[in-house]
Order: structure tokens, then sequence, then C-alpha cells
């Protein structure tokens, strides 16, 4: 009860953040009809929508990372968090209280995505579905990078990480932009040592029907998730006896 108490209290300090929640929201949008428009004009298949979803949706979840790594410095900006240190949750507790609040916002922002793509030609089938189901273990790992970023970080840098940085590596390393096989060299094995690429990769392959290129992908998104979930509690863990000393 404790656990769902705290949740629901952070679903509402999301929502008292109307302005940023849009443009998180409002944001990928604007890329994707841009972006469509391009393809429109030109005779080219650069941004054929079936494979450009996938890319908008992860992009648009890389936007989570910063509500939930500003949750965790804003609350330890405060005593509010010095109080819940005397209550009997863990430190799983809390990253899963955190957590569990932003779930439903990456699903609507996944969502709004798909619906936007809808009227811009994209089949309306299963697939899709797969595709949405597909993609939330990468709004898992922003989240977690969130929750370390904050949990390690002040309130501007948390900013400028998960803003300014995080965002343009999941942009530029994912592959949503070009094929990354243009370039190819090192800057594809980065890209493909990280999760993004394989995050897009996966949800483009269940969007395709290709279902037995899903999990090759997956599992890279999954493992990033698992560690990061991992160590954001450690070092929250370590945070909480720290401030109780």
């Amino acid at each position: 009860m404790r656990l769902l108490a705290f949740a629901t209290r952070n679903s509402k300090e999301i929502l008292r953040d109307p302005l940023n929640l849009a443009f998180g929201i409002g944001f990928p949008l604007v890329i994707l009809l841009l972006l469509s428009a391009i393809q429109a004009n030109i005779p080219v298949e650069l941004f054929v929508i079936d494979k450009l979803i996938p890319g908008i949706a992860v992009f648009g979840l890389s936007f989570i990372s910063i509500f939930s790594g500003m949750l965790i410095t804003k609350d330890r900006g405060t005593s509010f968090l010095m109080r819940l240190f005397t209550t009997p949750l863990s430190a799983s507790d809390y990253i899963t209280g955190y957590t569990l609040p932003l779930l439903p916002m990456a699903i609507l922002q996944i969502a709004i995505s798909f619906i936007v793509a809808f009227f811009l030609g994209l089949s309306v089938d299963a697939n899709v579905l797969l595709s949405v189901i597909v993609l939330m273990p990468t709004a898992v790992l922003f989240i977690g990078i969130g929750l370390l970023a904050g949990s390690i970080f002040n309130e501007k840098q948390v900013s400028s990480i998960c803003g300014a940085l995080l965002t343009n590596l999941s942009a530029w390393l994912s592959g949503t932009w070009f094929d990354l096989s243009l370039i190819g060299g090192w800057f594809k094995e980065i890209a493909y040592a990280l999760p993004f690429a394989h995050a897009v990769d996966a949800g483009r392959a269940a969007i395709s029907g290709d279902y037995a290129s899903i999990l090759p992908h997956l599992w890279w998104v999954i493992g990033y998730a698992v560690v990061i979930m991992v160590i954001a509690v450690t070092v929250f863990r370590k945070k909480m006896s720290g401030d109780k000393e």
C-alpha cells in the first residue's frame, strides 16, 4: 500500500508539469509530420512510414528519461525524500514507485505516435500492436537511465544529460534518420553496441511481420534495461544509506 501511495503521488507530480508533458509527446510528432512531408515530395523512399514510425517512437521515449530523472532530483533537493527514508520502503520499492507512473505515459506516447502514423499511411493490423509491445522494454530502459541519472546528479545536470545528450544519442545512433549501413565502420559498430538501434530494428521487424528478427534485437534492449535498473537500485540504496547517516 505504501508503494502504491508513493506511485500515486509521483503520478500527480508528473501531471503538475503539463507543458513538459505536452512537449515530450508533441515534439516527436512534429518530427514525424515533417519527415513525412519531405518523403511526399522526394522521388526516393527515404522516410517510409513503416520504417520511420518505430524510430520516432523510440526517439519519443527518450524524453521519458527527463521525467524520471527530474522526479528524483526534485525529491532529493527537498526534505520529502528524507522523510520517506523513515518508512520501511526499500530502494527497489522507491525505484518501482518512480517507474510505475511513467509506464502509462510511455504507452500513451507510443499510441499517439502510431495513431498519427495511421493517418500518414501506416497499415492498421495486428503487427502494430506487436510493435507497441516490443517497444515497452525500451520505455523501461529510458526510465531506468533517468532514474540512475537522477540518483547521481542534480536537476541541472540531469536536464543536460537526459535532455540534450541522451535524446541526441538515441536519435543519431538508432538509425531513425538514415540507414546506419550508409556510414558503416566504427560508427555502425558503436551504434549496435548500444541498445537504441536494436530497439528501432525490433520495432521495424514487428511491423513488417519478420518475427524471427525481433528477439535477437530485443534481447539487447532487455539486457540493457535490466542492467541499468539494477545499477539504479544499487546507487539509490547507497544514497539512502548516506543520507540516513
